[in-house]
């Protein structure tokens, strides 16, 4: 995939196939997997991002546990996390079996926990690497460090003149790694 940058957005709502269903989304827990082990087969490296919603009306505990169960089979680079809201004109918001607002809470913070979790895992797999990171712009906590981002999503920052770098491929070695983003030293400029 030298052409592409390797970070897949690839929403994914809910790991319960009636839950699935419920949200009228066209595919289940075993097609989403199918598309997931295509890319990593083909870009081992690649990033993964997704949405998900819990509270959905009707979502049993047991539902509940295997949209967990998906997030430790995938383990998301970066997740979107939400709870359900009925919305005005759709068929879910006057359903009976709405879930009240203490257990969409409640399951929340056990998502995003674990996505925590599983961003700094995936972050990790950079430390000691050096990758090409396209320079974006200026840290604005830093003036004296760069911020740019590898070709899998992940925001690196670095010591680096922005006046020089700003839309330069840099090569960067990883030195720590963050939940959500990663610090590196500048090796050699690519290109």
């Amino acid at each position: 995939l030298d052409k592409v940058c390797e970070c897949f957005h690839m929403p994914f709502q809910a790991g319960d196939d009636q839950v699935l269903k419920g949200m009228r989304r066209g595919y289940s827990y075993d097609s989403y997997m199918n598309i997931i082990r295509k890319i990593r087969a083909k870009a081992p490296d690649a990033s993964i991002c997704g949405d998900v919603i819990v509270g959905f009306p009707g979502e049993s505990e047991e539902a509940f546990q295997r949209t967990l169960d998906l997030m430790e089979e995938v383990k998301f680079d970066n997740l979107n996390t939400f709870t359900y809201s009925p919305r005005p004109n759709t068929e879910a918001a006057d359903w009976d079996n709405q879930i009240p607002p203490e257990v969409q809470s409640e399951r929340l913070q056990r998502v995003q926990a674990l996505a925590v979790t599983h961003a700094l895992e995936r972050s990790q797999r950079y430390l000691g690497r050096v990758v090409e990171v396209l320079v974006e712009d200026r840290n604005p906590k830093n003036g004296d460090e760069v911020m740019g981002r590898t070709r899998q999503g992940r925001q690196v920052f670095f010591p680096g003149n922005v006046d020089e770098l700003k839309g330069e491929y840099a090569m960067v070695k990883i030195v720590e790694a963050r939940t959500w983003s990663l610090v590196g030293e500048i090796v050699d400029n690519a290109k």
